[in-house]
């Protein structure tokens, strides 16, 4: 990752805005139904022109091809590897279950999503990758959309999942147990993963199970099970990643990329130490939603590791609300003092703006407002840290 010496640099967590016949067309793609293959790759090569030029506008320094190729951030692996098909039933976060009169909300936020990442396909067979040309595909049409940009990012990112997320929402129905589920996902992820990094690009692994699972597939269990799912999904992400440069994988956690209660979400304090077990060179965090924004604290009573950066989350991807620079530079600076130095900061947003087709919490005109107010913010806390 890049270490800018006198300012902080801008970052997010990967999937922006799609417009709604691409969505449209990625769902029916998911579900296995006929789509004009053709119409489908130009409708891809033009929005993904389209949010690089974008980015690049506001601001971003670290920015990447908004995951436009993808139906969700991680069931269109049932395209690039075997053994997968019928459908999950996955646990409802429990915070939602809990407050019935938002749970009746959702049910209508609900009818606009295409790819319904509750009711994602499940393992019925053996896991294996098979998906590199597509992957080599994806990185070498990002390439492409960026030469016919006039301005350049200071570094590229390409996401792709935990092997966690994906045994946590696409069920295990084959394997022996989750354990074993986990490890053959690590080993068919290692394939992307290094073809990702390979193509020149950082790698970010999207992690949400590493926080929000507490509240899912381990509510109600002893935390102690859920601390070892941890531990299992870091082991074997640090066996996939093995051999890659360090420098060149970053990390992503959450608690859910969702506008609810959040009330059951487990602290940063019980589950940092074990994060940061990742043979990774930076950590994004969500630190900007109103359930998390006080865990900056977390830093000061377990210093982050050696050789580690953190990408603070200081944009809020779920609200319509957009954060004044102001706002963003105090969130930054608040994070250095934990730290305890500036240069081990970038800033970015808690996580993406369409995790899954059609799911776009945030209306597209104001993702781009807190891409700006992002920079703006940046710059404003670089001011003030860097002189």
């Amino acid at each position: 990752m890049p270490n800018a010496q006198n300012r902080i640099l801008t970052t997010h967590a990967g999937s922006l805005p799609r417009p709604a016949a691409l969505a449209d067309m990625l769902g029916r793609k998911s579900r296995h139904e006929s789509v004009d293959e053709a119409a489908l790759e130009q409708m891809i090569a033009e929005s993904t022109a389209r949010v690089i030029a974008r980015q690049l506008e506001c601001g971003i320094d670290i920015g990447n091809n908004g995951e436009q190729a993808r139906e969700s951030f991680f069931t269109y692996v049932q395209h690039r590897m075997t053994g997968f098909s019928g459908q999950s039933h996955r646990p409802t976060m429990s915070d939602l279950v809990r407050y019935p009169s938002y749970r009746d909300f959702l049910v209508q936020l609900r009818s606009r999503i295409k790819v319904d990442l509750l009711s994602a396909p499940q393992a019925t067979g053996e896991v294996r990758y098979t998906g590199f040309d597509a992957v080599k595909k994806e990185c070498s049409d990002f390439r492409r959309a960026l030469e016919a940009q006039k301005s350049q990012f200071a570094d590229l990112f390409m996401t792709a999942p935990s092997p966690g997320i994906i045994a946590a929402a696409m069920l295990n129905a084959h394997y022996p147990s989750l354990a074993d589920y986990v490890a053959a996902l690590g080993v068919a992820l290692k394939t992307e993963y290094e073809a990702i990094v390979n193509s020149g690009f950082t790698l970010q692994i999207d992690a949400p199970d590493l926080a929000m699972e507490r509240h899912t597939s381990f509510s109600g269990k002893p935390l102690s099970e859920f601390l070892a799912f941890i531990d299992t999904v870091i082991d074997t992400i640090n066996r996939s990643i093995a051999g890659l440069p360090k420098e060149k994988v970053r990390l992503h956690v959450c608690w859910g990329n969702y506008e609810g209660p959040h009330t059951d979400d487990i602290a940063l304090d019980e589950i940092v130490d074990h994060l940061y077990r990742a043979n990774v060179s930076a950590m994004l965090l969500s630190m900007a939603n109103p359930r998390h924004e006080h865990e900056y604290h977390s830093f000061a009573r377990h210093p982050l590791p050696r050789g580690m950066q953190l990408i603070v989350g200081v944009i809020d991807s779920t609200t319509n609300y957009v954060e004044h620079p102001e706002v963003v530079a105090d969130r930054i600076e608040r994070a250095a003092r934990a730290i305890g130095d500036p240069q081990r900061i970038m800033a970015g947003t808690d996580c993406g703006f369409e995790t899954s087709s059609g799911l776009g919490m945030v209306a597209e005109d104001l993702v781009w407002e807190k891409f700006r107010a992002l920079s703006e913010g940046a710059a404003l806390a670089s001011r003030r840290l860097f002189g």
